[in-house]
């Protein structure tokens, strides 16, 4: 049987408020905190080979995608939605085909994305999991 492509995706303000380090950047200015867990999630793609997929919430009429070849691939969800939903579709939709994990601090997007299939990490435990990588 062949081996399932990994994939990690990341509730990205979730992670933001749940990382000091990135909260401060995020009161100062947003797209801060955002760049800087984009680039630690690259790194952390490049280092493994997981494919990564941060979600955050958008305010934009329709949900956009971002992402180049072989880069990250970044959702804003739609106004009205937030990155749970797009999270959520994702684990229902690919966590048969495909070995997703999802990290997030949101205990009930926890038990839904853990009854599509999908593994649930914390934010502590992506910190880890993304130091470990790193060694």
């Amino acid at each position: 049987m062949p081996k399932r492509t990994r994939y990690l995706l990341v509730d990205g303000h979730n992670i933001i408020f749940a990382w000091p380090e990135l909260r401060k950047l995020h009161e100062r200015r947003s797209s801060l905190a955002r760049e800087a867990l984009i680039k630690q999630l690259r790194d952390y793609q490049d280092w493994t080979g997981v494919r990564v997929v941060i979600a955050f919430d958008g305010k934009a009429p329709n949900i956009s995608a971002i992402s180049d070849p072989g880069d990250v691939q970044i959702f804003y969800s739609r106004s009205g939605q937030t990155a749970d939903t797009i999270i959520e579709r994702l684990a229902s939709k690919y966590a048969e085909k495909f070995k997703l994990m999802v990290a997030t601090s949101d205990s009930m997007e926890a038990e839904t994305i853990h009854a599509c299939g999908a593994q649930w990490i914390s934010p502590d435990a992506l910190r880890t999991l993304m130091e470990e990588a790193r060694r």
